[in-house]
């Protein structure tokens, strides 16, 4: 069972096997004042989903080990939750925007800060 987001919910959950690239992107993402939820795959960040209501925007990556991809993760997480907004990210494989779930966007690795906190403002 989905819960009902509040409107104003803040948090970021950011999806990232790798220890390094996931502290980096947690960095980034306080430094410019949000709140952050950190998950190692997309089926811990599931469980982080049903246990939070603060969570707002979604920020993954598409390769990770366990049962889903970030893309699926994204899918998912759309169909349960969709004024969840969603930011996908790769370095191995690109997307269009419009390939991303709910039209969220993607940010293809290396990335900037400017360009994951862009991502995460302008996702619908």
């Amino acid at each position: 069972m989905t819960t009902k987001r509040s409107m104003e919910a803040s948090a970021v959950l950011v999806v990232e096997d790798d220890d390094l690239v996931r502290l980096c992107a947690v960095e980034m993402l306080e430094d410019a004042g949000f709140s952050i939820v950190e998950a190692r795959h997309a089926d811990e960040a599931w469980f982080i989903l049903h246990e939070r209501s603060d969570i707002g925007a979604l920020f993954t990556d598409v390769d990770m080990p366990c049962t889903m991809c970030g893309v699926t993760l994204a899918g998912r997480v759309h169909d349960a939750w969709p004024e969840i907004r969603l930011v996908v990210t790769s370095g191995r494989q690109r997307f269009a925007d419009g390939e991303i779930p709910d039209h969220g966007l993607f940010v293809p690795k290396p990335y900037s800060a400017d360009q994951v906190i862009d991502a995460i403002h302008h996702a619908v």
